[in-house]
């Protein structure tokens, strides 16, 4: 009994971190929010899709004639669900300080702004120039003119605590 006690719990405190999540982006109060605001409610709940997949859910969120709206009742099922199979986890530390490692060839310690910017906006899947904007603004020591990836790796991170 102690199981399936843990298990409702589990639940319920999931569905309630994804309705108290979802109800800051409800700004009508009618259990709608704006697709565009989909990321940022996923994000905030510890889960970190790639834009394709961020892509794949507001497919299956949306109504079959897409309004620009996802209501509260198709989202909690498909959030719980993803929360609960711990999907789209984030990156551990040690894995994204690997992958700064690889960038600097010349192990400095640090990265100029516009080799990370060739690196985030030509390979892989490219940040667009706000995103790029706004991470640099976040990165880069305004003393130096560098970034200390360490640094910024360590502010960057999620505490997975939950």
């Amino acid at each position: 009994m102690a199981d399936k006690y843990t298990a409702e719990n589990i639940l319920t405190d999931t569905q309630k971190r994804i309705s108290n999540a979802f109800d800051v982006f409800d700004h009508e109060n009618n259990k709608t929010v704006d697709v565009r605001e989909i990321g940022t409610i996923i994000r905030s709940l510890g889960c970190f899709p790639s834009e394709a997949e961020l892509h794949d859910i507001i497919a299956e969120l949306e109504e079959e004639e897409p309004t620009g709206f996802v209501c509260y009742e198709k989202f909690l099922p498909a959030m719980t669900k993803i929360l609960l199979e711990r999907k789209f986890r984030p990156i551990k530390e040690d894995l994204l300080l690997q992958a700064f490692e690889v960038l600097d060839q010349q192990k400095k310690g640090h990265l100029e702004p516009g080799e990370l910017s060739r690196y985030l906006t030509q390979e892989g899947e490219p940040f667009t120039q706000e995103e790029m904007d706004e991470m640099l603004s976040a990165a880069v020591d305004p003393d130096k003119n560098v970034i200390f990836y360490k640094d910024f790796v360590s502010m960057m991170t999620y505490d997975d605590t939950r």
